[in-house]
């Protein structure tokens, strides 16, 4: 039966999804922040010039971080009419082509190897749906697609979502605490409260390659929270001045508000300043000004209970706010015996690709990946 569910087409899973957003390679780093806001979306794909093959994506994780050179610093106007090809990850095999026709099985197996996001075919069956569909390609450049076709994009987030519908399928499995399946890493970008958070920008980008994130802990070792790529994908392109200028637990206050703290905003003002970093002080004041107009105008908090870690090392209730650019940055946690239908459960309702592993003591202990319960999956497949 496992084996059974893993055979299914891939347009099983593609039920429902939207048409891709989308720029070429001719478009540049402002046009696509502006094709994030507008779409709301975190990340946009990137394809070649006839929009035949896409060749990557971008998020506004990869525009902080690139705002983050020293030479964008600088000159960060310049920055932002550069192409958006400076923004891909040139790693090979991060956005892989699927037909639609493929198997689960053999999704998972590019996704093992490295693969984040699948572009597979939507399949129409309404008649007339090619001249809709050609006719929203001559008025939109942001659906991509050839001949009249659209693509959608699998995350390894729909595939485990996908398993979890079948989960009954996977007993005893499902049961067994992550700390028995070995599936706990231990291999953990991390830094220290105190640091400067600009020396965690390459590990942001790293983290972000590899859908995890950056912890943040205290001199004992002791988890207090996160960086979370995830997070800063929810942010505006402003964080940018604040990553440069606040220490790594200041960040972590800066974007875990309904906007940023007034002080905070002080300070990274103050900073800039101190830094002759002129152009981007006046960038920096016009973005945050604007973001305090929207977040003024948004809807006021709407809590729900979830299990999350807050920085004095407790849990918490996180909120979630209207505006795109302000979603809580707590760290979602677990413990080694946690079961691994409880860890999918709990990543799926937070929507995050991972989770952290801590003590009793609140001590980091690791990480658990989806990447690395897929490997379970596809473990067990084999020895039936």
């Amino acid at each position: 039966m496992e084996v059974s569910c893993l055979s299914y087409e891939l347009s099983e899973l593609c039920l429902g999804k939207p048409p891709l957003k989308s720029i070429s390679t001719s478009a540049t780093v402002a046009e696509a922040i502006e094709v994030l806001r507008s779409s709301g979306e975190s990340f946009v794909s990137v394809w070649n010039c006839d929009y035949s093959e896409c060749v990557g994506k971008v998020c506004m994780v990869d525009v902080i971080c690139y705002l983050c050179k020293q030479e964008s610093l600088v000159s960060p106007d310049s920055a932002l009419k550069a192409s958006v090809f400076n923004l891909l990850n040139k790693v090979h095999g991060l956005v892989v082509h699927l037909e639609s026709s493929s198997s689960l099985l053999e999704a998972i197996d590019l996704i093992l190897e490295g693969a984040q996001n699948l572009v597979v075919p939507i399949v129409q069956t309404r008649r007339g749906s090619i001249s809709r569909r050609k006719q929203l390609l001559q008025k939109s450049s942001t659906i991509s697609g050839i001949n009249g076709v659209e693509f959608c994009w699998l995350t390894q987030e729909d595939v485990i979502r996908f398993l979890l519908g079948s989960i009954g399928l996977f007993a005893p499995l499902s049961a067994q605490s992550i700390s028995d399946l070995d599936i706990i890493s231990s291999d953990v970008v991390a830094i220290d409260y105190y640091s400067p958070a600009a020396s965690v920008v390459e590990a942001i980008t790293k983290s972000l390659a590899q859908q995890t994130s950056v912890a943040v802990v205290d001199s004992d070792g002791t988890f207090i929270g996160e960086i979370s790529p995830f997070t800063l994908a929810c942010c505006d392109e402003s964080v940018a001045a604040a990553v440069t200028t606040l220490s790594a637990g200041d960040l972590m206050s800066y974007i875990d508000y309904g906007g940023p703290p007034e002080g905070l905003v002080s300070v990274v003002k103050a900073r800039l300043k101190e830094q002759n970093l002129e152009k981007l002080l006046q960038k920096f004041t016009i973005l945050t000004s604007l973001g305090s107009d929207m977040s003024a105008s948004s809807s006021s908090d709407e809590e729900s209970p979830t299990r999350s870690l807050n920085r004095s090392g407790k849990y918490a209730r996180s909120s979630s706010y209207s505006a795109r650019f302000v979603r809580k940055a707590e760290a979602i946690v677990c413990h080694p015996k946690s079961s691994l239908i409880a860890v999918m459960i709990q990543a799926i309702a937070h929507r995050v690709n991972y989770l952290w592993v801590i003590d009793d003591d609140c001590s980091l202990i690791g990480i658990v990946t989806f990447s690395n319960i897929l490997k379970v999956f596809r473990e067990h497949t084999e020895m039936i």
